[in-house]
């Protein structure tokens, strides 16, 4: 289980989600399958994510980071990926 930030570009829109496929679910978001938030703000971009072994404690963390005001979610991008890469061709291949 995956628990995942996306962006739509350094310090633009953020999305928090959570998935069992993040290879999927992210080809979905870039694909624009996704109807929702993520597409109408143009949400694309893999910039952080943590893996679980569980979907409850996915879940529970999820629920847990959705609380969180957005600069402390920026300041935990910002400590494993400081230029905002887009991680997912590194998942993807």
């Amino acid at each position: 289980m995956y628990v995942y930030l996306l962006a739509s570009k350094k310090h633009g829109t953020l999305y928090l989600g959570v998935t069992s496929d993040l290879v999927r679910r992210g080809y979905e978001h870039k694909a624009g399958y996704a109807d929702g938030f993520s597409k109408r703000y143009g949400v694309s971009k893999l910039v952080w994510f943590e893996i679980y072994d569980d979907a409850p404690t996915a879940i529970a963390r999820e629920k847990e980071l959705k609380k969180w005001r957005r600069d402390w979610k920026v300041r935990l991008i910002e400590e494993s990926n400081p230029n905002w890469d887009d991680l997912y061709p590194g998942i993807a291949s």
